[in-house]
């Protein structure tokens, strides 16, 4: 059952025209997350699905008496409520208002809100941002829009809040740049690309295929139009006259043909700024100790940064992430302990929030933010223009005569990243820089630091972006010690999984000798021989067979291709190819999990002997 119907919208501020016609659907139970480049209309979407702002032309429909709860991306509150009344209020009646509580309370904690008298207004926006999330969570509603749920969320409250959406009774429609996060909760993706609206019933790692599908088809399609268009440019060019009814239609098909437009590619991003020299010294940090109102924040770090480090910081909220970038540079300084900067290092700061009227003029020119740092900068294809360096971050022609003020929260984000990486930095430091930039963004900005000459440090929840882009994590421990792990964030959870494992059956060992000593349990005696592992004899059969079983579906879906390209304007033959495909696909996975099993099987059997 269909619960929201975007009947085709069209949407426009200005000259700028969002959505054109785009529609889709979302049906009982699904889990749909938005995805688009920055500027693209998500949040805009996600306000017209809740009311708040109205469509130019087209109409959302939803099921009667189905309830939506919205949360915005930036949530405000009455300053001089506490977090408990702003939390409750709209949820709570006479009859559930202390199970209400209870369970805001328990959300407000897991979410690294303690304090339930604090007022409104001394709160963070991180910390707005997850009060607005508990009260959304609180209204169970039937329609769930979160814009940007996981900001402002460490590794562990993402977790928690995956858990918590993946179990979620209602439907749910979010904008989220977390991959991860997708590829977890989200069993429909929607992508806003150039006015449209694509819907891929899938998550976000099955999106990327579906959306590579549709553009090798788009592909195929304008290369047979250009192969027909030769052809009968070829006959127009012998003299054809429109003589006779046949002649005269094959002329109005060779003009129609030739009037339209080819696929639109998506622009992306270019980041191509040169980094300065780095010398020998880079950032060293001595026995460095900070503490803030009697707490230690860091106690006893010591870290040389050597000239090609990618180094990645986790850490629960508020445990000191941002203080250490910040002791980093100089902006502030230990309570003890020695930080030196090198001669030759030059610091960008890509910060965790930007603020406008303080970090930007709002009334400001988008060409005169970039135009105050230089007027040129050196790439490596050499000096360009800072108009041209605009073009490359997506600000074409009259966007950036614009106003800052008239941007997303997003493209603020992608200007300011721009300005960072102009600056020819040779030290990157990166704040939470996931934060509202959308995935094509993060994809170029991950390659981009994957040649970047000298070093990388990111604070950041985005699990994805870190096993990505570092090499070494510095987690932080309650006691304000660092902890060091070679290797992504996926490595880190591993490493803590297996050291946790390893103190509890220590633990266990311990029980069990003391037991042993005092004589109070002897159960020993009863505990059955480890039985030996082997193959079943249809296990064998399969493994024997299961690569070969692989090699052939790869080879039917590479001939699937082939096929759907030879029939790209046959849409009825088009559907049957690519319903077949995503069989294939399915089976294959199947195929590839199985294989995975018995590989593991036959190396614990093999372990025995």
């Amino acid at each position: 059952m269909n619960i929201v119907t975007v009947d085709e919208i069209t949407k426009a501020y200005g000259e700028r025209k969002l959505f054109d016609k785009a529609s889709f659907f979302l049906q009982e139970g699904e889990k749909a997350g938005i995805i688009g480049i920055n500027g693209t209309g998500k949040s805009t979407l996600l306000k017209i699905i809740a009311g708040i702002e109205k469509p130019d032309s087209g109409n959302v429909i939803l099921a009667n008496h189905y309830t939506v709860q919205y949360l915005p991306q930036t949530p405000e509150f009455e300053p001089t409520d506490t977090v408990l009344q702003a939390v409750v209020r709209g949820h709570a009646t006479e009859e559930n208002h202390w199970t209400v509580e209870s369970e805001a309370k328990t959300m407000m904690t897991k979410l690294g809100i303690t304090d339930f008298e604090e007022t409104c207004g001394h709160l963070s926006g991180g910390q707005r941002k997850r009060l607005a999330l508990v009260s959304a969570l609180l209204a169970k509603a039937d329609i769930l829009l979160l814009d940007e749920p996981t900001n402002h969320l460490d590794s562990e409250m993402s977790t928690w809040l995956e858990d918590e959406l993946r179990a979620y009774k209602g439907s749910i429609i979010m904008v989220t740049h977390d991959r991860y996060f997708l590829d977890s909760v989200a069993n429909r993706i929607i992508e806003v690309d150039k006015g449209q609206i694509y819907s891929y019933a899938t998550n976000y790692s099955g999106f990327l295929e579906g959306k590579t599908l549709r553009e090798d088809i788009l592909d195929a399609q304008e290369r047979k139009r250009q192969s027909i268009l030769r052809v009968e440019l070829e006959w127009v060019k012998r003299g054809a006259r429109a003589r006779s009814t046949k002649q005269k239609a094959r002329l109005e098909r060779y003009e129609e043909m030739k009037g339209k437009s080819a696929p639109v590619k998506d622009a992306q991003v270019e980041i191509g700024s040169v980094s300065s020299r780095l010398g020998r010294t880079t950032v060293e940090l001595d026995h460095i100790e900070k503490s803030f109102d009697g707490k230690t924040i860091i106690h006893d770090f010591t870290y040389h940064f050597l000239k090609d480090d990618r180094i990645g910081i986790v850490g629960r909220n508020g445990c000191g992430k941002s203080t250490l970038l910040k002791l980093m540079q100089g902006i502030l300084e230990p309570d003890s302990g020695s930080v030196v900067i090198g001669p030759t290092v030059k610091i960008g700061y890509f910060a965790q929030e930007i603020q406008l009227g303080k970090d930007m003029d709002p009334n400001q020119r988008v060409i005169d933010y970039i135009r105050d740092v230089a007027e040129y900068v050196e790439t490596d294809e050499g000096k360009i223009t800072a108009a041209r360096l605009l073009e490359r971050f997506l600000f074409r022609g009259e966007d950036q005569y614009g106003l800052i003020g008239k941007l997303s929260g997003g493209e603020r984000r992608r200007l300011y990243l721009c300005k960072v990486l102009m600056s020819a930095p040779n030290v990157l430091i990166l704040d939470e820089p996931t934060n509202d930039l959308d995935i094509t963004t993060l994809t170029i900005l991950e390659d981009y630091l994957d040649s970047f000459q000298g070093i990388v440090v990111a604070v950041s929840h985005d699990r994805y972006f870190l096993d990505r882009v570092v090499r070494r994590i510095f987690a932080f421990r309650p006691d304000g010690t660092l902890w060091q792990s070679e290797g992504g964030y996926t490595d880190y959870e591993t490493r803590v999984l297996y050291e946790q494992q390893a103190a509890e059956k220590s633990a266990g060992a311990k029980t069990e000798t003391a037991e042993s000593k005092t004589g109070k349990s002897d159960n020993w005696k009863e505990k059955p021989r480890t039985k030996k592992l082997k193959l079943s004899y249809q296990e064998q059969r399969e493994y024997d067979t299961i690569e070969d079983d692989i090699a052939i579906l790869e080879q039917r879906i590479e001939e699937n291709k082939i096929a759907m390209e030879k029939n790209a304007s046959n849409s009825s033959e088009l559907q049957r190819l690519y319903e077949e495909q995503e069989q294939l696909e399915q089976t294959l996975a199947e195929k590839m999990d199985r294989w995975m099993y018995l590989e593991d099987l036959v190396a614990q059997i093999a372990a025995q002997s």
